[in-house]
């Protein structure tokens, strides 16, 4: 190790929550290819040993005895070699810690302790962990290092103590999930560091999806200034090694690799992409089921799954009832053949005409009406899960963001099912995600290329088909105008006077937010869906189910 260079080799890989000798394997997997490549340290994300976010896993104590004996074992399987700086949690008399550790010489010989404790969007550290102290810089070899951990490096405090106790670059490890605008703003805030603190600032983030999270990667080195040395993919595993040297200023970056980043429909929908896939194989599946209706929520779920785990573990099941049109039994045959999906047809009429000789009795003197319609969206939902138990196929829900907020959607029917890849996806959007998968197809997606999503299924007027010349907008606002108001109401929280300030009709609006409210109970009831929105339905908006509130304005 020579006095004025020193290698770090970054890992920005994918762990699984709760598999720690799987992640404990891929960290040796690192360090062994750093050690090869001469590396001076190799480093990976926050929270790597245990995966991110443990929640209250972190409580069980036999839980913690289980990292900290993994983490013991780390140690001395990496002694001889460069060190390992690796995240976990961490306990003592005090409590239970969010923590960096530093691996060397065959025992921990650094341990940084995470001080800001993020407690909004899908956090809430605070309940689970105490608040260390600000530690100061560690030494590996000539330089000294300094790690604020995540929202450490959010806030100048911490980085500001790193720098003035002798800190010569700033290291961050992280488990930042993914939103729509995240690589700007978290590229903003630590070029913020690099001006204050006059030091180079690596950021190394986690990739892969958990739950509804997806964390994206994107890991970067800055140089003081601000100027940008390495940019690591997107949503891809990478192992990167980043060359600094001491200079007459200080230390300094050598030039990497970088590599391009999407734009944001692209980062949508790999995001989608990925938080399925990861969702699926996670949970031990290999396979997925979807009802294929013929519209185009359900054709873009289908493309999303088969981009994440190939088209032949998609199982399509068209399941008509009298009001299905003919059109939508060939646009369903039309997106299975373009995507090269298994495709089966299932009638409803004759377990709907069964429920309702069974009901006939008690409803009768009752005019048919929205009972009827859910019954067909029922029987459904019954068969596709029987489909799922069956063949062992994860069933997929097929709702948008738009949907799911009025609750546009009949529970334990269509909204039956373990994952749902368009959850945070507004209709609007809908229509413009299928428009940019039929143009573009890039290595990662195992679908195919070219158009998948027939014209036709983008541009008919969206439909139920649970009663005859049934449109969307018969019961809703016309999709542009309902997006705007649900944006403003949930992502926004703008009032309902806000809208009206707009040009938007105050009855509409009030009638969108009265179903908003009203619909909370479904959506507790929801599949989870990879979250693309600082305001995704789930940990991101907690509201009252129960809520007899309305705006007054």
């Amino acid at each position: 190790m020579a006095d004025d260079r020193f290698r770090l080799t970054l890992a920005q890989l994918d762990p699984t929550v709760g598999a720690l000798a799987e992640n404990a394997a891929k960290a040796r997997a690192a360090w062994a290819a750093g050690r090869d490549a001469g590396a001076d340290m190799v480093a990976l994300p926050e929270m790597f040993l245990t995966g991110y976010q443990v929640q209250d896993l972190v409580l069980k104590p036999a839980f913690l005895a289980d990292v900290a004996a993994h983490l013991e074992a780390l140690a001395r399987d990496c002694a001889v070699g460069p060190a390992l700086g690796i995240g976990a949690p961490v306990a003592d008399d005090e409590g239970r810690y969010n923590a960096y550790l530093i691996c060397e010489g065959g025992r921990i010989a650094a341990r940084i302790l995470k001080h800001h404790l993020p407690n909004d969007e899908v956090f809430d550290e605070k309940r689970v962990y105490r608040s260390g102290p600000i530690s100061g810089p560690y030494r590996i070899g000539p330089l000294r290092i300094g790690t604020p951990i995540c929202e450490d490096a959010w806030y100048e405090d911490v980085t500001e103590a790193l720098a003035e106790t002798g800190a010569e670059i700033l290291l961050v490890p992280n488990g930042s999930p993914y939103h729509r605008g995240k690589l700007d703003q978290r590229k903003t805030i630590m070029v913020a560091r690099v001006v204050e603190t006059g030091l180079p600032l690596v950021y190394l983030n986690l990739v892969g999806g958990q739950d509804d999270q997806v964390f994206d990667g994107g890991s970067f080195v800055l140089n003081p200034g601000g100027a940008l040395a390495l940019q690591m993919p997107v949503l891809d595993e990478a192992l990167t090694h980043v060359e600094f040297r001491r200079t007459p200023e200080g230390w300094r970056a050598g030039p990497g690799s970088l590599a391009p980043l999407p734009d944001a429909w692209e980062q949508d929908y790999r995001a989608m992409v990925t938080g399925l896939g990861a969702y699926v194989v996670k949970s031990g599946f290999s396979k997925v089921v979807l009802g294929l209706s013929g519209g185009i929520d359900s054709a873009l779920v289908a493309a999303i799954a088969a981009d994440a785990l190939g088209p032949e573990n998609v199982h399509c099941v068209m399941l008509p009832s009298e009001f299905t049109s003919a059109a939508s039994l060939e646009d369903a045959a039309a997106v299975a053949t373009a995507l090269g999906c298994r495709l089966d047809e299932v009638p409803i009429s004759g377990p709907q005409a069964a429920v309702g000789e069974a009901l006939g009795p008690l409803f009768e003197g009752t005019a048919p009406g929205i009972t009827e319609e859910n019954v067909q969206s029922r029987l459904r939902g019954l068969i596709l899960m029987a489909i799922s138990n069956k063949f062992g196929a994860m069933l997929l829900t097929t709702g948008n963001k738009s949907e799911v907020a009025v609750g546009y959607a009949t529970i334990y029917g269509d909204m039956a099912g373990g994952y749902n890849p368009i959850k945070d996806l507004y209709k609007t959007r809908v229509f413009e995600t299928c428009r940019w998968r039929n143009a573009h197809h890039r290595p990662w997606m195992k679908g195919p290329a070219g158009e998948v999503i027939p014209p036709r299924v983008i541009e008919k007027p969206p439909s139920a088909e649970l009663r005859a010349d049934q449109k969307d907008e018969d019961s809703l606002p016309p999709y542009p105008v309902l997006d705007r108001i649900l944006e403003a109401l949930v992502d926004e929280d703008l009032s309902v006077s806000d809208l009206v300030a707009e040009g938007f009709d105050e009855e509409t609006v009030k009638r969108v937010e009265h179903l908003l409210y009203i619909s909370e109970y479904k959506r507790f009831q929801s599949a989870p869906g990879a979250r693309l929105t600082p305001r995704a339905f789930w940990l991101d908006r907690r509201y009252p189910i129960v809520n007899r509130w309305r705006d007054p304005s």
